[in-house]
């Protein structure tokens, strides 16, 4: 039966294990570039025991940002620094993933920590912000109006995630997802909430997906086809008149079709008027991701509260779960691999981190408790455990 640290295998790219670092924006690049600090910051994550390591949300356009710190791939100069941190990634043990993206009407964007206020389009550090209509993202804090794409525009964009794609297979990435939550623009697309179009983009549920299969179908054109390509999707919105669960089901059947590998669900993200969310219920996503694998037949992953180490393992063991996502606790704990599996009773598990640092943790002349991993809870200490 397959467990949370069984190696999983996707196309040609084999994890070492189903644990996964969530894309967590981080506002540390400078024209939109990675460098030193991706390095360290996401090279901590796999040498840490993740078997597959995403960096955050990558543009495919500079307006496609959240924020001017964000990252970018949408210059072929920008391949360099993902370069090394595929490289390292990769010379830890684990696989380099990269999650392409468009934040839409919700980018131009103050950091968080500053009020993560949208900045006007003739400042500095802002931009005109569009989508598939002109809808603003209703929570007070974007204020400036969202123009609508063209048609034109909107083949630019899928050329733009092609090309995207092209200089992530470049740069050393084994693993392409697609991000179509949160609000962000392949989400506006999805929800009527954001979506007010009567054109072929607009209206029924077919024309409201047709971005998002257009942009797989013109990834898949150029991302090699041995190497994974995966999507996570908004799949409700929690609100009535917003996606719902049944329609993103269908959805991931037809994108199934265009030649999507796993599917990735999480939250619609389109209004700040959500109505009964799940947002804080641990395992959230699970139920949903194992009625979306039983219908569709698809490998499925999720993310959000599966940080407690028996409720990420059920949720693999029960068939629910191919990939565990962890965002926030990966942050925590550059080395949640490893602690869970102690918690879990996995033997050696310091064969998740590199030989030489395994070698020194397992042979303890010391005093058991002050090597810095407490046993689990009720446990007997045990020499090199």
């Amino acid at each position: 039966m397959p467990h949370l640290f069984s190696p999983y295998t996707l196309k040609s790219v084999t994890l070492r294990n189903r644990i996964a670092m969530s894309p967590m924006t981080m506002y540390r690049s400078v024209d939109g570039r990675m460098d030193a600090y991706h390095q360290m910051y996401l090279g901590a994550r796999a040498a840490g025991g993740f078997g597959l390591v995403f960096p955050e949300q990558v543009a495919i356009a500079p307006e496609g940002r959240t924020s001017t710190h964000c990252a970018g791939i949408y210059d072929d100069a920008q391949i360099e620094g993902h370069a090394r941190v595929t490289s390292m990634i990769e010379d830890m043990g684990a696989v380099a993933a990269i999650q392409l993206g468009h934040t839409g009407r919700k980018g131009s964007e103050l950091r968080p920590w500053e009020g993560k206020a949208q900045i006007a389009p003739d400042d500095p550090d802002g931009w005109q912000v569009v989508g598939p209509s002109e809808v603003s993202f209703d929570d007070g804090k974007h204020p400036y109006p969202v123009r609508e794409l063209t048609v034109d525009e909107i083949h630019g964009l899928h050329r733009a995630y092609a090309d995207a794609a092209r200089r992530s297979a470049e740069a050393g990435y084994r693993w392409l997802e697609l991000h179509f939550a949160h609000g962000y623009l392949g989400a506006s697309f999805f929800s009527p909430l954001a979506n007010r179009r009567t054109d072929a983009y607009g209206g029924s549920l077919e024309n409201r997906a047709r971005f998002l299969l257009e942009a797989i179908d013109a990834v898949r054109e150029v991302w090699p086809d041995d190497l994974p390509l995966t999507m996570r999707l908004g799949s409700d919105d929690f609100h009535p008149d917003g996606t719902h669960f049944d329609e993103a089901v269908t959805a991931i059947g037809w994108m199934r079709e265009h030649g999507l590998d796993l599917a990735d669900i999480s939250f619609g993200g389109n209004t700040p008027d959500v109505r009964d969310g799940i947002h804080g219920d641990e395992a959230a996503w699970v139920e949903r991701a194992a009625r979306l694998k039983r219908e569709v037949g698809i490998p499925v992953a999720a993310s959000w509260n599966l940080g407690i180490p028996a409720t990420a393992d059920d949720a693999v063991r029960s068939g629910a779960l191919d990939v565990v996502l962890l965002g926030r606790p990966a942050l925590a704990n550059p080395h949640w691999p490893v602690w869970a599996a102690r918690e879990l009773g996995l033997d050696d598990p310091f064969s998740l981190v590199p030989e030489d640092w395994a070698w020194w943790l397992r042979n303890m002349r010391g005093h058991q408790g002050s090597i810095g991993w407490p046993e689990p809870a009720g446990a007997n200490p045990v020499q090199g455990g």
